[in-house]
């Protein structure tokens, strides 16, 4: 399978925030990733409704949409109506995960659902054959450009095993220091998807660093 890449939107030069939903419309991105943060669950705010309603009518890729905030599932419709292709929770944000799983996949979106980092992938033992894809955090929520924790290719690796073992058909995704040096090492770890937000941002080529990304293949073969 070729490797899937999301540009954080995070990183984006917000004065220019159109010419820059230009490039991803002309790059081979596969999604945007769009965080949403609350202030209460990390330790930040991002962008709320208003600009996503904007940049759903720009931008011409499915909408990769992340929440970090508490009560994700209050947002499920009004997500849903914007066309938004898969809604991600957290699993510390989620008493009830699987009610809230079936209300997004009810809405007719895919769901996803994400670990931080110090989460072990156990907890996701009993909802990974309902979902359809899962976020290990490679760095702790809240704050882009920061730097990559090393244990998320054991981690990722774990994951791997446990998808394979269950018959889940989930993607695996991670989001945070993805660059030219952990990428490759990600994907042969047996990741999926890539969320990249300052390297491809900062890029003096962002769409060239969105291809380099998507060429990049396992060097080895996955053993689970």
């Amino acid at each position: 399978m070729a490797t899937l890449v999301s540009p954080s939107l995070l990183s984006a030069d917000f004065l220019h925030l159109d010419s820059e939903l230009d490039m991803i419309n002309r790059s081979e991105a596969d999604w945007l990733h769009y965080d949403v943060m609350d202030g209460v669950f990390v330790p930040n705010l991002s962008f709320g409704f208003p600009v996503l309603e904007a940049v759903a009518r720009k931008c011409e890729k499915p909408l990769d949409v992340h929440y970090m905030t508490v009560h994700p599932e209050q947002y499920i419709s009004r997500t849903a109506k914007l066309g938004v292709m898969m809604m991600n929770v957290h699993v510390e944000a989620c008493p009830h995960l699987h009610r809230t799983v079936q209300e997004i996949h009810d809405a007719g979106m895919k769901a996803a659902v994400t670990l931080n980092p110090a989460s072990p992938v156990a907890l996701i033992e009993d909802i990974i054959g309902d979902v359809d894809m899962v976020l290990l955090m490679s760095v702790n929520p809240g704050f882009g450009g920061q730097q990559f924790i090393e244990h998320t290719l054991q981690k990722a690796r774990r994951l791997r095993r446990l998808i394979a073992e269950s018959g889940s058909k989930a993607l695996i995704e991670v989001d945070g220091g993805v660059q030219g040096e952990t990428a490759p090492r990600l994907v042969d770890a047996g990741v999926d998807v890539l969320v990249s937000g300052s390297y491809v941002f900062k890029s003096p080529h962002p769409e060239q660093t969105i291809h380099e990304l998507k060429s990049l293949r396992p060097a080895t073969v996955q053993t689970v």
